[in-house]
């Protein structure tokens, strides 16, 4: 079987954050005054202890004097072989003095609690980077991107649809090699994102003419925006380097951000900065497993908990790596031999579970798929079923998962279902999506943003829903803007037709929103498109509800 080395470390997987200075912080954190303190160290052998700890027991807690309390079981120690060091003797972009970077320095300095958790987040991921990153010859500065982009959660997703530590959208993770389908995300992977975010920046740094402010300008704002700026200041013979440019505000921020960080990565010491020490050496390889394997079997032969390999692999959506590949899982070292012998002994039968099924009369692929948390296509292939015609009364093999779905912590559905499960302020509704239902009229319905239904939801506000789909939405109690919710049983609507007159500057958002119906009425009642623009004194047919104004 073949196998590549990566480095890992403890993967403490706290809440991401899209961008890090949009994190909330409960606690206020003071900037570390002290400059000589013992060197919080993790070396290969605490790494691989650390890993199998539960990860609700390390907890990291700020002293009265604003240092980080390091713990009993930490000693003294002064490695001087370190994935930082490694950094910063590469360091190669200049740091100008500049207001924006100045600001985001700041911030980072006076929170070195949130320096050390997102530290210990990278620490399963940031070896391999870096050794990525050189065997590409790009600036080791782009180590700390996925700070910027995801706080190295790979499992962030933002409300414009990114999705892992290096934040793809689904486009331009298709672009550059990352597959995404029911069973796999590879813009989770950590291995295929990274192979990923270096292409796109070798191809950025190649448009740029080897400008890399202009090209990591574009990775958060797509090259077609940064190159109009360009072109913009050209036409006005102005300059052309990013600090000149017009581009959105957060890009603005963007690159400081990532300049900031190298900046305290340099001057750690003179900025009284206690880095969260890595050691330099891989303690985690990529293993071949050869073919779809139940992820709670391959943690019982590695000897890991469920939770504990899915933190290492959070490409995989479901119960079971994906039957098409990739065919490879992330393991600790020390755990790849015993892993391998008990892989070999395992038959192909018994790397899934398997239930025999018996068809009943209005039974579809798709329903069965369903009920059994599985894909039809994997169905059909096991079944040898060639189209979507089955027969009541025959029987159907469906591999299903292992354990309890519920056990598979990190699953997509586990996690909707822990972020649908918050409680938060005020009265939650469910609505199941029906046929034709958007975001958009959910929010005018329930008078809530679209972008709160997609938080509450786990999803983007671009993001499509499906019929059958459940949506979470919480609503304030004194929210009287439900007109059919709050009605009695008994009481009808009353609904009254007009004739509206578009006037200049209205669009169809604003005519929805002030007589309370959904744009795609006033689609269906006057034959219209919402693609097509309103004419000042064109007619309008509505239908009002004016139940509350009589």
């Amino acid at each position: 079987m073949k196998y590549i080395k990566l480095s890992v470390a403890t993967v403490i997987l706290l809440s991401g954050c899209q961008s890090i200075l949009d994190q909330t912080h409960s606690n206020n954190h003071q900037t570390n005054t002290e400059t000589e303190a013992f060197i919080d160290v993790a070396s290969a052998v605490e790494i691989n202890q650390a890993l199998l700890k539960d990860e609700a027991l390390d907890v990291i807690h700020p002293v009265a004097d604003g240092n980080i309390d390091l713990g009993n079981d930490v000693k003294e120690s002064f490695l001087s072989n370190d994935v930082w060091q490694r950094i910063r003797s590469k360091l190669a972009f200049s740091i100008p003095e500049n207001p924006r970077i100045t600001s985001q320095r700041d911030w980072f300095v006076k929170h070195p609690t949130y320096l050390k958790r997102v530290a210990k987040r990278a620490e399963p991921f940031l070896f391999y980077i870096v050794e990525a990153l050189e065997a590409n010859d790009i600036p080791l500065e782009i180590a700390l991107l996925p700070i910027v982009e995801s706080a190295f959660d790979p499992f962030a997703y933002s409300h414009g649809r990114a999705s892992g530590m290096w934040q793809f959208v689904p486009a331009t993770g298709k672009r550059f090699g990352m597959k995404q389908n029911w069973w796999y995300d590879g813009r989770r992977d950590v291995v295929a994102s990274t192979e990923g975010a270096i292409k796109y920046l070798k191809y950025l740094n190649k448009f740029f003419d080897g400008d890399w402010m202009l090209a990591l300008a574009a990775y958060n704002s797509g090259e077609g925006r940064v190159r109009r700026a360009v072109r913009k200041n050209k036409s006005k013979n102005l300059p052309t380097d990013f600090w000149s440019l017009d581009l959105p505000k957060e890009t603005r921020a963007y690159v400081p951000k990532l300049l900031a960080l190298a900046d305290i990565i340099k001057r750690s010491e003179e900025l009284k900065i206690k880095l969260y020490e890595i050691d330099n050496s891989p303690v985690i390889s990529k293993v071949d497993i050869g073919s779809q394997l139940d992820l709670a079997k391959a943690a019982q032969l590695a000897k890991l908990t469920l939770t504990e390999l899915q933190r290492l692999n959070p490409g995989f959506n479901r119960w079971a790596t994906d039957p098409d590949g990739p065919h490879y899982l992330l393991l600790p070292n020390h755990k790849i031999e015993e892993f391998k012998q008990g892989l070999q002994k395992l038959s192909k039968k018994d790397r899934l579970a398997w239930q025999r099924y018996k068809i009943k009369s209005g039974d579809s692929l798709g329903k069965i798929a369903q009920k059994f948390n599985t894909e039809i296509d994997l169905i059909r292939q096991v079944n040898n079923v060639k189209d979507n015609h089955i027969r009541a009364g025959k029987f159907l093999l469906i591999p299903v998962a292992t354990a309890s779905l519920d056990s598979y912590l990190l699953s997509q559905n586990q996690r909707l279902a822990k972020t649908q499960n918050k409680v938060l302020a005020g009265e939650k509704r469910v609505h199941i999506v029906k046929p034709g239902d958007t975001l958009w009229d959910l929010s005018r319905t329930y008078k809530v943003s679209t972008r709160s239904i997609a938080k509450w939801n786990g999803m983007a506000p671009r993001d499509t829903i499906k019929p059958g789909q459940k949506l979470v939405i919480w609503q304030k109690n004194s929210n009287k803007n439900l007109l059919a919710a709050n009605r009695s049983p008994n009481e009808q609507a009353i609904m009254r037709n007009i004739t509206y007159r578009v006037r200049k500057g209205d669009s169809f958002a604003r005519i929805a929103d002030k007589f309370n119906v959904s744009i795609r009425d006033i689609e269906r009642w006057n034959s219209l498109s919402r693609d097509k623009y309103l004419q000042p004194g064109q007619m309008l047919k509505l239908s009002v509800d004016v139940t509350n104004n009589i």
